[in-house]
């Protein structure tokens, strides 16, 4: 379906029913044709601070202001999280979408609780894009935004979105103070590969820009290349590098490619259908780096595999990176200027 990355849209892991498309011959032609909607559902958490407990991920909380994800990526490690939501990973995960409508006020009450410490920096989309496309309307992150600058806390980002631009004038306040850095996914240079991996996510090219911009605007910008696959995107990895480094990156990472539960079935037809003739290669190569499976989740291993092809990988890059002039050591985000919120007209109410 134009627009759209997943092809399929299998009932949820935990669903008692299952459904499965039958073909009864009157589609045949149309199928590009059929319009998919974006529906939006009030996500009412009690809380908004999720913690982090991976020991081989460097943030500590993080705050997801969406659950699902309209860019539609194929690749994304998240969809498989729609089924606790009683929804498909397939295109569920693309059109299903839930918004934290009381995000900010959630986050007001938290940090002004007397048991909250402020120790770590919070990160902002680590599951899903904060800065997805209903977000211009919604505006649910940059009021997240404004209270943890108006408390002056620390936060990192991360989105593939150029959007992120619009709230360059907080960015750019909190940045004067050591408390913000953005790291923008990058994926591919092929804008024909990302308009079927990436549908409805800004094109690289767009993303350079943005990255550009941030730094012009002094806010410290770094680059997350992910997922790297192999046999598909990997060969890119030196010019991503210079491309990014161009544009005024500051530092740089990377991941591979991870294929946890119903992933690894999307990805499969995906491949089948848009790179049939590089699927079986790139299957093998992933198995080669999960020792036989298409994925491990073991913590240290499940983002840099294990294996010949991981540790080439990983000397490429160290050798990109130097040739750049980049690191991947971020500059620490600043603790100390913490401030609890203040309480507002709402909250004074409620007492």
């Amino acid at each position: 379906m134009k627009g759209r990355g997943a092809l399929s849209n299998r009932s949820g892991r935990y669903e008692i029913q299952t459904h499965e498309s039958y073909d009864d011959g009157w589609r045949e032609g149309d199928s590009h044709d059929i319009p998919v909607k974006i529906h939006l559902h009030t996500d009412d958490t009690k809380s908004i601070i999720a913690r982090n407990r991976s020991p081989d991920i460097d943030h500590e909380q993080s705050i997801n202001p969406y659950r699902g994800c309209e860019h539609g990526c194929i690749y994304c490690y998240a969809r498989p999280t729609h089924a606790w939501l009683g929804h498909s990973a397939g295109l569920d995960f693309e059109t299903e979408i839930y918004h934290k409508v009381h995000a900010a006020a959630r986050l007001r009450e938290e940090l002004g609780r007397k048991s909250y410490q402020c120790t770590s920096y919070i990160m902002l989309g680590s599951n899903t894009d904060a800065y997805q496309p209903v977000e211009r309307r919604l505006k649910i992150t940059r009021s997240v935004l404004e209270v943890l600058a108006e408390c002056r806390h620390p936060v990192s980002i991360i989105t593939k979105s150029s959007l992120i631009e619009r709230d360059s004038d907080i960015l750019m306040q909190m940045a004067g103070r050591g408390l913000v850095r953005v790291m923008v996914s990058m994926t591919t240079l092929d804008k024909k590969v990302a308009r079927v991996m990436e549908p409805r996510a800004a094109t690289p090219k767009r993303r350079l820009e943005t990255i550009e911009r941030l730094t012009d605007a002094g806010i410290p910008t770094g680059v997350l290349i992910a997922p790297v696959i192999p046999a598909l995107t990997d060969h890119e990895l030196e010019n991503i590098m210079v491309a990014i480094s161009q544009a005024g990156a500051c530092t740089a990472k990377y991941i591979l490619l991870r294929l946890p539960l119903e992933l690894k079935q999307l990805f499969t037809e995906w491949l089948n259908e848009h790179f049939p003739l590089k699927a079986e290669h790139i299957l093998h190569n992933m198995q080669d780096i999960h020792g036989g499976k298409l994925y491990r989740s073991d913590w240290g291993k499940r983002h840099t595999g294990t294996g010949v092809y991981a540790d080439l990988l990983a000397q490429r890059f160290r050798l990109a990176m130097k040739k750049a002039g980049m690191t991947d050591h971020s500059a620490p985000l600043d603790c100390s200027q913490f401030t609890p919120p203040r309480h507002t007209d709402e909250q004074m109410e409620l007492f």
